[in-house]
């Protein structure tokens, strides 16, 4: 008899046709008229959940769950996810790391390009009909720049490769803790990164600890020629503190890949698209049909091994 799952998030097409085949019963929450009666309806049927970092899973939704083992995240996120209840029901966590982070990695340099060349402001002049001899606007070059990294995991790390390698720029990052065998700059201060460099690329996961962490302070000392991309999580900057910081040209610019009030639209998005140094794609950084296989494939290894009893490949820790 086939295992039933209920996909929360992360049930396109193709993955439920693998986890079908794999031997899962997927019961997929877009089907339902809303998430509450979506898990009202797998009620006893479902014994794994997917879903991601910003959706998670309350207590009260795995109590509705009777027979529920496993939780996947199918990104590298589970802040949303009731660690503590989980651990209480003796509910097992996994979640993706990596599977997207060479996806995310280039859209990071996409969005750093884009935004301190002026792409956006340079095709809105052409779309209107303008051409060279109109064009007044000299935008900065990154190649030999100082790239400053705010995280340095799966996906800063393959950022910071290719700022290094691609780029010729030197690297430094803000961590808790320094990373063994990189040669890049460990910063424990974010200011004193922020004023060291001069682009500065958020590739943080969100949750309480990092909220807000790029502030008013931090863009301040970025300075008026510095630009911030943010590729993390939206509450790692301080969305209106950015904004203040555009409208007195306290920062030249910013590239944003995801903002607080997501997953819905995020309410202050009308005013970031009011600046031209602003680039802004809609969290789909990390979209691309290799992510959705690599991430896909864990999947299906992590349910595989869960329920023949094996160890997961990559279990959140459920420490107390």
């Amino acid at each position: 008899m086939s295992i039933g799952i209920l996909a929360l998030r992360g049930g396109s097409a193709e993955r439920v046709a693998a986890l079908t085949a794999a031997g899962y019963a997927i019961v997929e929450a877009t089907k339902y008229p809303s998430r509450e009666a979506a898990v009202r309806a797998a009620g006893d049927s479902v014994r794994a959940v997917l879903t991601n970092g910003r959706g998670g899973l309350s207590a009260a939704e795995m109590g509705m769950l009777p027979k529920l083992e496993l939780i996947c995240a199918v990104g590298a996120g589970y802040e949303a996810v009731d660690v503590a209840a989980a651990r209480e029901r003796g509910i097992a966590v996994t979640h993706n790391p990596g599977t997207n982070a060479t996806a995310v990695a280039d859209s990071a340099m996409m969005l750093l390009l884009a935004a301190v060349r002026h792409i956006r402001a340079a095709d809105r002049h052409v779309q209107g009909g303008g051409w060279q001899d109109q064009w007044r606007v000299d935008t900065q070059i990154i190649f030999g720049k100082r790239l400053g990294l705010i995280g340095l995991g799966h996906i800063g790390g393959r950022i910071a490769a290719r700022a290094a390698r691609g780029f010729d720029m030197t690297v430094g990052y803000f961590t808790r803790n320094a990373v063994a065998d990189v040669p890049y700059r460990h910063f424990t201060d974010l200011a004193g990164m922020a004023q060291w460099a001069d682009f500065l690329v958020a590739a943080a996961p969100g949750g309480a600890g990092t909220r807000h962490l790029v502030n008013a302070g931090v863009l301040d000392a970025l300075g008026p020629k510095g630009y911030v991309v943010n590729i993390g999580r939206g509450t790692v900057v301080d969305t209106q503190a950015l904004l203040t910081a555009l409208r007195e040209k306290r920062i030249a610019g910013a590239g944003l890949d995801v903002l607080e009030g997501e997953p819905s639209v995020p309410p202050l998005l009308p005013e970031l698209l009011a600046f031209d140094n602003v680039v802004v794609t809609p969290h789909c950084a990390g979209r691309a049909p290799e992510s959705q296989t690599s991430a896909t494939e864990l999947i299906i290894a992590n349910l595989n091994a869960h329920f023949s009893g094996k160890p997961l490949l990559t279990p959140v820790p459920l420490k107390r």
